[in-house]
């Protein structure tokens, strides 16, 4: 196995598309036991994707797209200007405020990034907000976006764990929050020192009232789900399908922006986004296959448990692994391999597996805004023309301040799980 992993470092050195990479390692691992037949090889990327909880992974993509394309997106900017604009550094808090309400919509730290880069970012840069922290801004606000329902790294992580997705949903909505504060509060610090000064004037209770009215049935969206599920209506996959139609009533109907040929055009960008997404969890089925065979979980977890058996201190080896880990392999692939190694671990020392699986999936999609491969910074520094080491040298005050928000909700379980308690 340690040849399959040394393989797997390399394809994705050199560049191999991730897929590609996962499945050839894999293939590599049966070359080197004969003894088990090669059917399986055929047989495991099939199999790993009949799940009927990964149904949730396409219909929640579809469901992000619709509502991006359905004139949300214009009407959260609004909103996020009225309730920030007049904070020091206001177009820098709006995109925090943005991240924070698209979470409800999109799912994905990478598309939020992308798209805040493209609509809120040019201005940000001609109003004399440095491009370094532009970008900084724009990548690692996407975190929240990832972590407040429905993110599709919770979804991963709670099926590969068989962990109850609603809980995760849920304890997300926590983390979300605490990382709009703290993003809020390094911003309003580089502000002050930056001399980034205020959009607008404070809008009225009147103007904010009218706001948050024009955006109600974005508001709703991550409400609705979390009901749905909490009272036994929908199940995690019947819940994608129900944000789809959701989504199209919406577009169409109450904000009549949503036509055919935009449905059709979303369609087809959503076969896209789904089909990198879904070969990638079918070609990890035959590189997870050899995970459990070689006994790698109990390997991993007599090392850790040899250095200690303090519950904090294993919980905080293993984030520190998935930093790493998450700055060169991309997140979704972390998640459906190091789920089933790391998962059991935590919870032999007395971890929740909602607690945990909170902060892994933070952690993991952290690597996204970081280098050498972040998907993120990769996709804001494009489309700003920003050179990668003037984000690394703004990159670190955003860097810190997500390590240490989940250092700190290591110590606070019963604040991460108050919301999955109460609900369920």
């Amino acid at each position: 196995m340690l040849i399959v992993a040394i393989l797997l470092i390399i394809f994705l050195a050199i560049g191999m598309p991730i897929a590609y990479a996962i499945g050839i390692s894999g293939f590599a691992f049966f070359l080197q036991h004969p003894e088990l037949p090669m059917t399986i090889i055929a047989q495991l990327p099939i199999s790993q994707t009949q799940n009927f909880s990964l149904l949730s992974v396409p219909l929640f993509i579809l469901a992000g797209n619709l509502m991006n394309a359905s004139g949300i997106t214009s009407r959260l900017i609004k909103l996020s200007s009225v309730l920030t604009g007049h904070m020091r550094g206001g177009l820098a808090q709006v995109n925090v405020i943005l991240s924070t309400l698209m979470g409800g919509v999109s799912g994905s730290a990478i598309a939020d990034a992308a798209m805040e880069a493209r609509i809120l970012c040019p201005t940000m840069i001609k109003k004399g907000y440095s491009p370094g922290f532009t970008a900084n801004c724009t990548a690692w606000t996407g975190l929240i976006t990832a972590t407040i329902p429905p993110g599709v790294g919770l979804i991963l992580y709670g099926v590969t764990g068989e962990v109850s997705i609603g809980k995760l949903f849920a304890a997300g909505l926590l983390m979300g929050i605490v990382l709009t504060a703290v993003y809020m509060f390094v911003v309003w610090v580089i502000s002050g020192r930056e001399g980034y000064k205020p959009e607008r004037a404070r809008a009225s209770f009147r103007e904010c009232t009218q706001a948050v009215i024009e955006n109600i049935w974005a508001l709703l969206f991550p409400v609705l789900l979390l009901v749905g599920l909490r009272i036994g209506i929908f199940t995690p996959s019947e819940v994608g399908a129900f944000a789809c139609i959701y989504a199209m009533l919406v577009g169409i109907f109450a904000y009549k922006e949503l036509n055919l040929k935009k449905i059709m055009r979303t369609f087809a960008d959503s076969v896209f986004d789904v089909g990198g997404i879904m070969f990638i969890i079918a070609l990890s089925g035959i590189f997870g296959y050899g995970i459990p065979f070689e006994r790698i979980p109990d390997l991993i977890s007599s090392a850790i448990l040899g250095f200690s058996t303090n519950r904090y201190v294993v919980m905080f080896v293993i984030l520190f692994i998935l930093v790493i880990l998450g700055m060169f392999i991309d997140g979704s692939v972390v998640i459906l391999l190091f789920t089933p190694i790391f998962l059991p671990l935590a919870m032999k020392v007395g971890w929740d597996p909602v607690h945990f699986g909170i902060l892994f999936c933070t952690i993991i999609t952290m690597g996204n805004m970081t280098p050498p491969v972040g998907l993120a910074m990769s996709a804001v520094c494009t489309v700003l023309n920003v050179p990668i080491s003037d984000y690394i040298k703004n990159m670190w005050p955003w860097f810190w301040a997500s390590v240490l928000s989940v250092a700190v909700m290591v110590f606070f379980p019963g604040l991460v799980l108050a919301i999955p308690n109460l609900l369920f």
